[in-house]
């Protein structure tokens, strides 16, 4: 199933500005000029342009149009930068980066208690646990340890799980992927992280822990991501809400 109309001009836009077709202080094209191009509504293009400003892509100037206000940091161009709710591949492909992706582990576990505590999924589910080494442009970065509900993707390979199982959801199973809930805190490596990430000096690692949902509101992912703290940054947009 292709992604949604709106999925498509956001993230040709996205690419736009981030390859500096447009550069901060940039007006975009009007929604009329969009409208024309992709051959859609002019909701939908303003759908597109509503998720750009929530991520700190550009600013809508009453009167005057949708400006950039993204702008490349030049401190971060030797890190790899991690964003909303995105695959890896799409992360790669925002950084111009390289990825490799080596398989750990993949199997079937039910869910225990102790498990049901650390994931927020139900005693007796079954998941797939999948361990993943993120190696980019090289070097490897992260490690990520994920649990994918059975139920949502009972087909779910290991030969998917080594590319994109994002792109396999939403492409393959038509799945719709909403929201997500993350915890980023700075951890002691573990004897796992300190074999596979190469962290020389370091004894700490980013650890990200997230839950994401779908339109079902299914929880269908747990996942922890481990990461070399030299080479990885997050970047996070917010909105102020009027109250």
């Amino acid at each position: 199933m292709p992604a949604s109309k709106y999925e498509e001009i956001y993230r040709s836009i996205k690419a736009e500005i981030e390859n500096s077709t447009y550069t901060r202080g940039d007006f975009l094209p009007s929604e009329n000029e969009y409208v024309q191009r992709f051959g859609c509504s002019r909701n939908t293009v303003r759908r597109a342009l509503a998720m750009l400003s929530q991520e700190g892509y550009v600013l809508a100037r009453h009167g005057a149009g949708v400006q950039v206000i993204y702008q490349k940091n030049p401190d971060s161009l030797n890190l790899f930068s991690v964003g909303g709710i995105e695959s890896l591949a799409e992360a790669a492909s925002r950084n111009a980066k390289k990825v490799r992706t080596k398989i750990l582990v993949f199997e079937t576990v039910v869910c225990d208690e102790e498990l049901s505590l650390k994931t927020g999924f139900d005693t007796g589910e079954k998941l797939f646990h999948i361990e993943r080494l993120r190696v980019i442009d090289g070097e490897p970065l992260i490690l990520d340890i994920n649990y994918f509900l059975v139920s949502e993707m009972p087909d779910l390979t290991k030969e998917i799980a080594s590319h994109s199982i994002y792109d396999y959801l939403e492409h393959d199973l038509g799945m719709t992927i909403t929201n997500s809930r993350r915890r980023v805190t700075a951890e002691p490596s573990t004897k796992r992280d300190e074999k596979y990430l190469n962290l020389g000096h370091q004894h700490f690692v980013l650890a990200v822990a997230g839950q994401v949902f779908n339109t079902k509101g299914i929880m269908f992912e747990y996942t922890e991501s481990r990461h070399r703290p030299d080479r990885v940054c997050f970047i996070q947009s917010a909105v102020r809400q009027k109250i």
